[in-house]
């Protein structure tokens, strides 16, 4: 409450304690009405989810082109077949890895699916038949990129297995983004296969 003096004047006091509730009341009328037409300025802070600098988030499904495990001195081409066809994809296995039609693409939710052949004979006359030699020897956490024409995408190894082609099958996960590389397991039965799973980690734009 303001206090008056003998002269029945408000005291400085009073007048000081008038302005500064009528400053408050100002103030936070003001809040209210930037509020409510969506006018206030956006906080600075940072989410935890931002991206580094050179990472670049993408949702546009993209074809893989090129795969490379350089733990393992892994880099081949990649061909992208539309047939399931078993002479196509023979064929599509000359050229180096092939992504299986039906698997997931790149930047998208899904599993993408990478098969080649793996040789470990003293002469081969067809290079593509050691397109994924030494996939077995990749270890957990380990970085396997994809490429499409202007990005790259990492995954991390996240487990290695031998599978029996006949028995077992790979999941084809669509529920986040994982890669799995399938190949011919030459030290063991015809039907058996090396199969390597990896996990999403970034995409990296590619310099120009």
């Amino acid at each position: 409450m303001a206090t008056t003096n003998s002269n029945g004047t408000m005291s400085s006091v009073g007048k000081l304690g008038a302005f500064l509730l009528t400053f408050v009341l100002l103030m936070v009328a003001t809040v209210l009405f930037l509020g409510a037409v969506d006018a206030l300025p956006e906080s600075k802070k940072g989410t935890g989810t931002e991206l580094s600098n050179n990472v670049k988030e993408t949702t546009t499904p993209e074809s893989p082109v090129r795969v490379v495990a350089k733990n393992i001195g892994l880099d081949v081409a990649v061909v992208n077949p539309s047939s399931t066809n078993v002479a196509v994809l023979d064929q599509a296995l000359e050229s180096g890895a092939v992504r299986y039609p039906t698997s997931g693409l790149l930047g998208v939710n899904g599993t993408v699916l990478l098969f080649g052949h793996s040789s470990y004979l003293p002469v081969v006359y067809h290079q593509y038949y050691k397109a994924f030699n030494a996939i077995q020897n990749l270890k957990k956490g380990e970085i396997v990129s994809v490429y499409s024409a202007t990005q790259e995408y990492r995954y991390a190894v996240s487990g290695v297995r031998v599978a029996n082609a006949t028995e077992d099958v790979v999941e084809l996960s669509t529920n986040g983004k994982h890669l799995v590389l399938v190949t011919c397991d030459s030290f063991s039965k015809k039907t058996s296969r090396f199969v390597v799973t990896a996990d999403f980690v970034g995409t990296y734009s590619l310099a120009n």
